[in-house]
C-alpha cells in the first residue's frame, strides 16, 4: 500500500465517525478552588534489602480522582472555548476514561507541516494530511505523557515534539545539527505492536494487563502530560480539541497552545515533583522542554465532574465508556512486577505478566533451528540478560533526576526470527522503553540477516523500494544480504533525512523520506512505509467502517519459517541494539531502551560481550564486519557509518572512561 492511498482510506474512515459521539451535557461550573502548588518530591526511601534500586510505590488513580482531573480540564477548555476530547489513562495505557465535550471536533487532521513549510495537496508524505477519529489524538497524547515519564524524569507530548524532530532541538536558528536523540521513537507502541496488549471489553482477569497500544503511537502534539501522586506517575492525560494533529517546529520561542493549557489544568493536583521536570534535565547542554502554558495562566478550577458540558464515550479497542480506577503499576494486575528468583537472579529485576502470576516472555531457547545451524540455548540467552543488567545498574542515567541516579531501562533478546526469548526491566524504567527494545532488537537482527533484502523484496509496494536505494546509496550489490552487522544506530544513519546526519544540502539517507525537504514526523521513510497499512486499518477499526482490527504483528514483511515475523513490533532508528553472533553467524539481536541513546548502546553491546566471555562461543560481531567499516562517499568526501558510541564517564562505581574500546 502507498502512503498516499493510505492518507485517503485514513481520510474516509474518519467520516463514519463524524456522526458518533457522546450526548451532551448540562451546564459548566462549580466552585472555583485555587491552583494547587506541584506537588512535592518524595523523601527517597532506602532500597530493598540487596537490590540496588528502590520500586515505584504502588500508587494509582480512583474513579473520584478520574472524574475530577477531567473536570478540570473540561471547565479550563468552557473558559478558553474550545470544547474537547479528553481521556485519561494509568501508566501502563489503560483508558480510565474519556470524555467528549459538547461541541468537540471528531476528528483531526494530521499536520502536513514540514520541513520549508506545507505540503503541497497530492503530495503529502506519510501520514501526512491524513484525517483521524479526533479520539485517537486525545488517547495518544495521554499514553505518551505516561510513558515516557517515571519517578525520576517527567515528560510531555511537547518534549516528545523536541527529540524526534530532524535538528536537536528543533528550530529555524539550528538547521546543521544532528537530529533529535529519539528520533523515531513516535513509530513504537503501535496498534499492531505484538508486545503491547489489547482492550478486553468484557474485563476479568487480565483486562488490565499493560504496558497496552496507542492507537498512533506516541504523540509529539503537545496537549499531553503526565499525572503523579505524591511523587509516583500513575498515568497520562491528552486534550484534543484544535483539529490539527501535529508537532512544535521551533522549541526555542513559548507557544501560547490551549490544548497544553488545558491539560494543564487537568493535572492541578497531579503534577510531577518540579525538579524532574523536563525543563530540569539536559542532553547535549540542551533543557528539555515540558510545558510553555503556567498554572498561573490558568482559570479558576472547576472540580465538579457532573456539570461538566459532555458525556463519556465508548472508544472501539480502549474504553466502554465509563470511567474505571487505575491498576499501581507494580502490581501482578498490571503485567509488570518484580521477578521472581527463579525467573531473574537479580533482586532488582521486573518482568511483564500475564496477570495470573506467570511471565509472558520467560527466559528461553531460539526458535530458530530452520535458519542458523546452533541457536540461543536458554542459558546463553540467560547470561547476556544477567551480565547486560549488571552493567545497567552500575551506568550513571543521562535522562533522570538527581543527577548520578542510576540508569533505568529495559533489556530484550531475540532470535533470528524475531521471537522473543526474554525481556527483564529496572523497576522504575519508563514504559515506552519496554516497546522500543524489542524493537531495537529485532531491527538489528533484522538489518543483519542474510534475508533482509530478500524479506524487504517480498513485502512490495514502498519497502520493497528500498531495497535498491541502500545499495545504490552505499554503492554496494550485496547490501542486506548479511555481509555486514548493522547496529540501530548504523540504520538510523540510512534513516536520517540528510546523510551525514543534520548537515543541510546533503541527501537523505536511503531508509529515510525520498527526497530532501521532506521530513515530517509523521514522514520517515521506511519505519513509516513499513506500518501504514496497519494504521489505516486500525483507524478504520475504531471509526467503526471495519469490523476486524489490524492483526497482531505489524508490517507486511513476510512471516520467517513457523510463522513469526522478524519485525512484529515494527522497527525502530535511534541507537541502542547490536545483533548477536556465534563466530560468523547471526544467532540473534539484543536492544536496550530507558535513560539515554549512549547508555543503551553500551548496555547492549557490554552486556552481550561480557555474556559471551561469561559461557563462551557468543559475542558481538567481529570488527570486520561490523557497519562503521561502511564508507559512503558524499559529495567526494568518505563519510563512515556508525555503530555503537559508549558514553564518557558512564559508570557510578568506577572512573573508566572508553570501556568500549577495543572489544
Amino acid at each position: 500500500m502507498t502512503m498516499r492511498k493510505a492518507t485517503a482510506l485514513l481520510a474516509s474512515a474518519a467520516l463514519v465517525l463524524s456522526g458518533c459521539g457522546g450526548s451532551s451535557g448540562g451546564g459548566g461550573g462549580g466552585t472555583p478552588t485555587p491552583t494547587p502548588a506541584p506537588a512535592p518530591a518524595p523523601a527517597p526511601a532506602p532500597a530493598p534489602s540487596g537490590g540496588l534500586f528502590t520500586p515505584p510505590a504502588l500508587a494509582a488513580l480512583t474513579v473520584a480522582e478520574v472524574e475530577r482531573i477531567i473536570a478540570q480540564a473540561a471547565g479550563e477548555a468552557s473558559a478558553r472555548g474550545l470544547p474537547s476530547i479528553i481521556a485519561v489513562t494509568d501508566r501502563v495505557g489503560n483508558v480510565l476514561g474519556v470524555f467528549e465535550m459538547t461541541g468537540a471536533p471528531a476528528t483531526m487532521t494530521v499536520s502536513r507541516q514540514r520541513i520549508g513549510g506545507l505540503a503541497p495537496s497530492g503530495g503529502e508524505e506519510g501520514l501526512q494530511g491524513a484525517v483521524v477519529p479526533a479520539v485517537t489524538g486525545a488517547i495518544a497524547k495521554a499514553i505518551t505523557g505516561a510513558y515516557l515519564s517515571s519517578g525520576g524524569n517527567a515528560f510531555s507530548t511537547r518534549t516528545a515534539s523536541q527529540i524526534v524532530q530532524q535538528h536537536f532541538p528543533p528550530g529555524p536558528t539550528t538547521a546543521g545539527l544532528e537530529s533529535g536523540p529519539l528520533f523515531g521513537v513516535q513509530f513504537s507502541q503501535l496498534p499492531c505492536s505484538d508486545l503491547s496488549s489489547r482492550f478486553l471489553p468484557g474485563g476479568g482477569p487480565g483486562a488490565l494487563i499493560g504496558p497496552k497500544r496507542s492507537p498512533l503511537g506516541l504523540a509529539a502534539d503537545p496537549g499531553g502530560l503526565p499525572i503523579y501522586k505524591n511523587g509516583v506517575v500513575v498515568g497520562g492525560i491528552g486534550v484534543m480539541g484544535d483539529g490539527d494533529y501535529g508537532f512544535d517546529p521551533n522549541s526555542i520561542d513559548t507557544d501560547l497552545d490551549d490544548e497544553e493549557a488545558i491539560a494543564l489544568a487537568g493535572t492541578q493536583g497531579f503534577t510531577p515533583p518540579t525538579d524532574i521536570r523536563a525543563d530540569r534535565i539536559f542532553v547535549d547542554g540542551t533543557a528539555l522542554r515540558f510545558s510553555d502554558a503556567t498554572a498561573s495562566q490558568l482559570s479558576a478550577l472547576q472540580t465538579n465532574f457532573a456539570a461538566a458540558p459532555g458525556a463519556l464515550i465508548p472508544v472501539t479497542g480502549y474504553s466502554n465508556g465509563t470511567i474505571i480506577a487505575g491498576t499501581p503499576y507494580g502490581s501482578e494486575a498490571s503485567g509488570v512486577r518484580a521477578a521472581t528468583a527463579g525467573e531473574f537472579s537479580n533482586p532488582d529485576a521486573f518482568v511483564l505478566t500475564d496477570g495470573s502470576g506467570n511471565p509472558r516472555f520467560p527466559i528461553r531457547a531460539g526458535t530458530d533451528g530452520a535458519s542458523v545451524s546452533q541457536p540461543l540455548t536458554a542459558g546463553e540467552v540467560r547470561a547476556i540478560l544477567e551480565e547486560a543488567f549488571a552493567v545497567l545498574s552500575r551506568a550513571r542515567a543521562q535522562i533522570r533526576r538527581p543527577l548520578d541516579s542510576r540508569m533505568q531501562a529495559t533489556i530484550s533478546i531475540v532470535d533470528t526470527h524475531g521471537r522473543v526469548l526474554g525481556i527483564v526491566r529496572s523497576p522504575d524504567g519508563p514504559l515506552f522503553g519496554t516497546d522500543v527494545s524489542l524493537q531495537k532488537a529485532r531491527t538489528a537482527a533484522f538489518f543483519s540477516n542474510p534475508v533482509a533484502g530478500q524479506q524487504l523484496l517480498a513485502a512490495g509496494g514502498d519497502p520493497a523500494s528500498y531495497v535498491q536505494r541502500v545499495r545504490d546509496f552505499l554503492g554496494d550489490p550485496n547490501a542486506l544480504t548479511g555481509t555486514f552487522a548493522f547496529a540501530d544506530r548504523s540504520g538510523g544513519n540510512l534513516s536520517r533525512p540528510y546523510f551525514p546526519d543534520g548537515e543541510v544540502g546533503q541527501p537523505p539517507g536511503p531508509l529515510s523520506v525520498t527526497s530532501t525537504g521532506l521530513f515530517s514526523p509523521f514522514a520517515v521513510g521506511l519505519q513509516t512505509d513499513l506500518v501504514a497499512g496497519n494504521i489505516v486499518q486500525h483507524v478504520q477499526f475504531v471509526a467503526g467502517a471495519s469490523g476486524s482490527d489490524t492483526p497482531v504483528g505489524c508490517t507486511g514483511i513476510p512471516a520467517a519459517p513457523g510463522g513469526q515475523k522478524r519485525v512484529a513490533n515494527g522497527i525502530q532508528i535511534f541507537p541502542g541494539s547490536v545483533p548477536i553472533y556465534r563466530g560468523g553467524e547471526l544467532v540473534g539481536g539484543i536492544g536496550v531502551s530507558g535513560d539515554g541513546i549512549d547508555q543503551d548502546d553500551m548496555v547492549s553491546f557490554l552486556g552481550l560481550h561480557n555474556g559471551g566471555q561469561r559461557v563462551g562461543g557468543i559475542g558481538n560481531a567481529a570488527p570486520a564486519i561490523r557497519a562503521d567499516r561502511i564508507e559512503v562517499n558524499v559529495g567526494g568526501r568518505s563519510v563512515r557509518l556508525r555503530y555503537i558510541n559508549c558514553p564518557f564517564a558512564p559508570f557510578l562505581d568506577t572512573s573508566d572512561q572508553n570501556v568500549c574500546q577495543g572489544l
